[in-house]
């Protein structure tokens, strides 16, 4: 019995780290991101009151503070309702080092790429 759980939790996981990889795999072919360094991905979803603030405050700290290891931040929009994905847009064309990401496209192309 012990041998049939320990061999669907390490299944899980390897599921999980194929998971992770595809993602990388996709960010580092279909965004502008650059090959080293630390990312930071965001999902969001209905959170046009807090995301502005959220996101200049990191900016803020990558841009003028000591979070210089951090490259770029990928914010990926969850099929907000709200104004959300407008002002992530907006922060985008201001920051550089901000890259938004419609996250059923990036499904798609992931899916893409896992089928070829």
């Amino acid at each position: 019995m012990s041998f049939i759980i320990n061999a669907i939790v390490w299944t899980l996981a390897f599921y999980g780290l194929f998971e992770i990889i595809k993602t990388i795999i996709y960010i580092s072919v279909h965004t502008k991101l650059k090959s080293d360094g630390i990312y930071m991905i965001i999902g969001v979803k209905n959170q046009e009151k807090e995301i502005e603030g959220i996101l200049r405050s990191i900016m803020f700290k990558i841009l003028y503070g000591k979070e210089e290891i951090i490259k770029d931040i990928v914010v990926a929009d969850l099929n907000s309702k709200d104004n959300t994905k407008e002002i992530i847009k907006r922060l985008e064309e201001e920051y550089e080092c901000l890259e938004v990401v419609n996250w059923r496209e990036c499904k798609e192309l992931i899916d893409a790429i896992d089928n070829s």
